[in-house]
């Protein structure tokens, strides 16, 4: 409003050209400055504001506050205020107080800037690539990137508040302001780092924040210093991957395990300030008892079990099953599983436990003796045919084994298998159980009887036998022997006189006689000697006949006794057939 004298008031003597001269004349000096003023009114959202000049100005009450803020204004405040312009189209002064703070905390900016000192500033907009600040008027920009020393999910928190920050770049004539809050916290994190590193001590309990995880373990942010926590050092128990036990951002207390002041670097873990699980462990699980766990892990050599938390168990693939030998773990348990183990041992010095999984249930073994014993006859399928023998399977899904040995009386072993093949049904008889060593030993010639036994039964080592030759061989010869028995003469027994020992004065179907040497039941070899037999006649003649008073030479003696021993063959020989 233009300002007009009141009644009373003494006409001056300028010419009222001469005073808006004068009033020009001020005003074009002061456009572009700041002005103290005086507010005269308040009309709805804008303050009337008195600055000495012919008519006042209007400025937005948000103008005197900052973002988020209500205006604390009333009549008769003094405010500086910045003079754009004398007059605009509705013959005001243009004022603003937010141009006048901006000048104002612009030079206390470029005093900051040239010391590179801090400056308080609040977060209140989002634009493309960062943020907007108010620093006291002053709008600057802060990058996305220079917000924290880690990337920030959500700038939320920060928005509103003041922050303290560094200036990067000013520019006066454009307006530009680039402010760093990043550059801030990089200098306190130094100096944090230089105290916590000079005071950091093996077995300090510290509090820190997850900064990253990886596949071997977690770093945690301590406060300027960074220190690794390794995926075993997190819990007692099994953890495969430290995300199953931590998150990035989250508050966790760690111990300092390892400390090396030259590379400064920090050993961290979590377990170490709980309780070892394996203290006493000896006690809590004493060899022979049988527990329930759950299955953590399964590897090609057995299964972990997990008894307690930090406490686990190997479960051997050998103990795992009394009947499936040669299967993956995976094939009989699963992973989380739960399951009765039997304690085998424990080692507390190498933190393990020996686990068995089969002796909680029933041995078969055990079981099969039980029920079949010694000398059953059962009936089974060959499952397999090996070098050695036949697998056959028995009841209680186990197995037992026919040696070649034990196929047949009179044939062998090699010769006999090649009558079976797999799948075949075949009945045997059970010849020994041996529980520890889970073998059982089967034989399908003892469901008959042993023919050789039983003829040579009948002969003794000594006698004097009766054979027929079957075979002539250059070493020898093969004889017939009473009811189903071979036998065989070597060369050098068939006869005294070296000249005489040749196998092709014999004949096949020739009957001789000859003396046993030896019966051996266990290889079903008898062996033969008409030498033998020959010089035991030489004996008897002599024996016999050969007094010095009877006056008979040598060769009429063993005449004698040969003619002798010759028709008694002769007449043995006669009789049998």
């Amino acid at each position: 409003m233009a300002r007009t004298a009141t009644a009373g008031e003494t006409p001056q003597k300028e010419s009222f050209a001469a005073l808006l001269d004068e009033s020009l004349g001020r005003g074009a000096g002061l456009e572009g400055s700041v002005l103290k003023g005086r507010v005269v009114g308040i009309e709805n959202d804008v303050a009337l504001i008195d600055v000495g000049l012919k008519s006042e100005g209007r400025v937005p009450l948000k103008e005197f506050t900052t973002a988020g803020a209500r205006p604390e204004l009333k009549v008769g405040d003094e405010v500086e205020v910045y003079l754009e312009r004398m007059e605009d189209k509705n013959g005001e002064a243009m004022l603003s107080r937010e141009k006048a703070r901006r000048e104002e905390a612009w030079q206390l900016l470029e005093k900051s800037f040239k010391e590179n000192q801090r400056v308080t500033g609040v977060i209140f907009g989002r634009v493309k690539g960062g943020f907007t600040v108010d620093l006291s008027g002053a709008v600057a920009f802060l990058p996305g990137s220079q917000v924290d020393i880690r990337p920030v999910r959500d700038a939320g928190p920060l928005m509103g508040s003041p922050q303290p920050f560094l200036i990067l770049k000013m520019d006066r004539s454009r307006g530009n302001i680039v402010v760093s809050r990043r550059a801030v916290l990089e200098e306190s994190r130094a100096e944090a780092r230089s105290e916590l590193v000079a005071s950091l001590k093996e077995g300090q309990v510290l509090q820190g924040v997850v900064k990253n995880i990886t596949d071997y373990g977690a770093f945690v942010d301590l406060g300027g210093v960074d220190g690794l926590l390794h995926v075993t050092d997190i819990a007692w128990k099994r953890i495969n991957h430290p995300s199953e036990a931590l998150h990035i951002g989250q508050t966790v207390q760690v111990q300092v395990v390892r400390f090396n002041p030259e590379t400064q670097r920090i050993s961290l873990g979590m377990k170490q300030l709980e309780a070892d699980p394996w203290e006493n462990v000896q006690a809590k699980y004493p060899v022979g008892t049988k527990f329930k766990g759950r299955v953590s892990n399964i590897t090609d050599y057995g299964a972990f079990v997990e008894l307690e938390p930090g406490i686990e168990g190997l479960v051997h693939v050998s103990e795992m099953s009394w009947t499936k030998k040669n299967v993956h773990p995976g094939k009989i348990l699963s992973t989380s599983q739960e399951v009765e183990v039997m304690v085998l041992d424990v080692d507390p010095q190498k933190r393990r436990i020996s686990l068995g999984l089969k002796q909680c249930l029933e041995n078969p073994w055990s079981t099969f003796l039980d029920k079949y014993p010694v000398g059953s006859e059962l009936e089974g399928e060959v499952k397999n045919i090996t070098e050695f023998g036949l697998f056959v399977g028995l009841p209680g899904d186990i197995d037992g084994m026919v040696h070649l040995s034990d196929l047949d009386w009179n044939q062998p072993g090699e010769e006999a298998i090649k009558a079976y093949k797999k799948g075949d049904m075949v009945k045997v008889k059970l010849l020994d159980v041996d529980v520890e060593k889970e073998r059982i030993s089967l034989g399908i010639k003892q469901l008959g009887s042993d023919s050789f036994a039983s003829a040579a039964a009948t002969i003794n080592k000594g006698d004097i036998v009766t054979c027929t030759v079957t075979a002539v061989q250059e070493n020898g010869l093969e004889v017939a022997v009473g009811d189903g028995l071979t036998a065989f003469i070597r060369k050098s027994d068939l006869a005294r006189e070296r000249s005489e020992q040749r196998a092709d004065r014999f004949a096949v179907g020739e009957k001789v006689d000859a003396k046993v040497t030896s019966v051996d039941l266990k290889s079903r070899k008898i062996s033969l000697s008409i030498k033998a037999r020959e010089v035991d006649e030489d004996k008897q003649a002599l024996a016999d006949y050969g007094s010095s008073d009877s006056g008979a030479s040598l060769g009429d003696i063993l005449g004698a006794a040969i003619s002798k021993a010759q028709a008694e063959r002769n007449k043995k020989a006669k009789k049998d057939e």
